[in-house]
């Protein structure tokens, strides 16, 4: 008998949209770079029966992830765990440091613009809150993509923005093709995904509390950060994590927004499949940057339990 079928739904949902992509791309990314369509050939062809599951056996190894380590995996000195791109090929390592860097500071300003209208929100009367929350979902009801060309004319050396600079009678601005029209553009599609969480754990903070606190002595700031912030603080890692993973991989902003000097890894991927039509290495670069995802997050849990535990 099965106690708990509503689990699943979500077992499922891991396993056709995340699990078997993912091991598809780990397949590619042990594969060898051929000239053919697609550009690679499969360790595993399961049209050969056992003898093609003996072939994948036979020819398995890492020697895409190899190339993007430096030395011999034979040998245990630093310098064989030492990626090569430090060294010979600067591209992987420019574009992991480039959207980390990116995503951290599209972090940063998401939380500082979301956090005060997370908690205006909060704090609205409750009539005027499913209002102010639809105003925040609304963008999502168009295309992705427009958004983005529409910041390309608010943003372009002959767009809105120079317009309005210019009757003003201020200097232009030349924000198109750069890091500052990808940080804008960033953060405004990922605004609603720091402003939703933040909003759902101030919408469930008992008032009562900040009136306690203010009848014991409390200014009101410090009734903010004694009992608003630390209550809040579960849906700023929420929204933080929904901000940052997605702007790490992003394609589409900094491509559109961004000039030839913006590097990010999910641009690099790109011309990596499509350009060069590397798709082992490539493949190999994308299970890396899950790796690199993937490991703070497990981490940063476990130390979350370890605190509620603690706490208990």
């Amino acid at each position: 008998m099965i106690r708990k079928p509503y689990l699943f739904p979500p077992y499922i949902w891991l396993i056709l949209l995340f699990l078997t992509p993912f091991a598809i791309v780990f397949k590619v990314s042990l594969s060898d770079l051929a000239i053919a369509q697609p550009p690679y050939t499969p360790t595993l062809d399961l049209t050969e029966g056992w003898a093609g599951v003996r072939a994948m056996f036979e020819g398995f190894d890492f020697e895409n992830y190899v190339w993007l380590f430096s030395g011999s995996w034979g040998s245990w000195d630093v310098a064989s765990f030492v990626p090569i791109w430090v060294f010979d090929d600067a591209l992987y390592y420019n574009a992991y440091t480039s959207s980390l860097k990116i995503a951290a500071i599209t972090t940063i300003i998401a939380l500082a613009v979301g956090y005060p209208m997370a908690y205006a929100i909060a704090r609205a009367p409750r009539h005027l809150r499913p209002l102010l929350i639809m105003l925040i979902i609304i963008p999502f009801w168009s295309s992705f993509l427009i958004r983005v060309y529409a910041w390309i004319g608010i943003l372009s050396n002959e767009g809105f923005l120079n317009m309005v600079l210019g009757w003003l009678g201020l200097p232009e601005l030349r924000i198109i093709n750069t890091n500052t029209a990808v940080y804008i553009g960033m953060v405004y599609v990922y605004l609603p995904f720091m402003i939703l969480p933040i909003y759902a754990a101030l919408d469930r903070m008992d008032g009562s509390l900040l009136e306690a606190a203010q009848d014991l002595g409390c200014s009101k700031i410090e009734a903010f950060w004694r009992i608003t912030w630390p209550l809040s603080r579960p849906g700023v890692i929420a929204g933080c994590f929904l901000v940052f993973i997605p702007v790490i991989g992003e394609f589409i902003v900094p491509s559109l927004l961004g000039g030839s000097d913006t590097l990010m890894i999910g641009k690099t991927l790109y011309e990596e499949f499509y350009n060069n039509r590397d798709w082992p290495v490539a493949s190999a670069v994308a299970v890396i940057l899950l790796f690199v995802l993937i490991i703070p997050i497990v981490l940063f849990q476990r130390h979350q339990l370890k605190q509620q535990e603690a706490q208990l």
